[in-house]
């Protein structure tokens, strides 16, 4: 089921998820560096996924996707992980293949990253 939400909230998201991955913990300043955002535009991220049930914030101040969030968060992730995998496979650079893997993630259909999917499974 594909939810509603915006590609801006999606890489929120999975920026949080990494962070998550890579320190245990996810904070504001760290989610606005990693996203090249300033600290308003990540306070005011955070308030619209708090408001749609995608995080909340514990008493230290420190963001903790929800199941909804962290269900977009890990496709988004999946997505970008194995696209970026298929591009450096086909000979493109680390650094192009992240950032086109990024661009592709949010308007791929289901039924077309299946396909790449079950590809990418088959010629490992």
């Amino acid at each position: 089921m594909r939810m509603n939400i915006h590609k801006s909230a999606e890489d929120y998201l999975e920026a949080m998820l990494m962070l998550k991955e890579e320190r245990g913990y996810i904070r504001s300043i760290d989610v606005a560096d990693k996203l090249g955002v300033t600290k308003p535009s990540v306070s005011y991220a955070t308030k619209r996924l708090r408001e749609s049930g995608y995080i909340s914030m514990d008493p230290a101040g420190m963001i903790v996707l929800l199941e909804p969030g962290l269900e977009i968060a890990e496709r988004m992730y999946e997505r970008h992980k194995l696209l970026t995998e298929l591009l450096v496979g086909l000979g493109v650079s680390q650094e192009t293949a992240r950032e086109d893997a990024c661009k592709i993630e949010h308007d791929l259909s289901v039924e077309s990253f299946e396909a790449i999917r079950k590809h990418a499974k088959e010629h490992r």
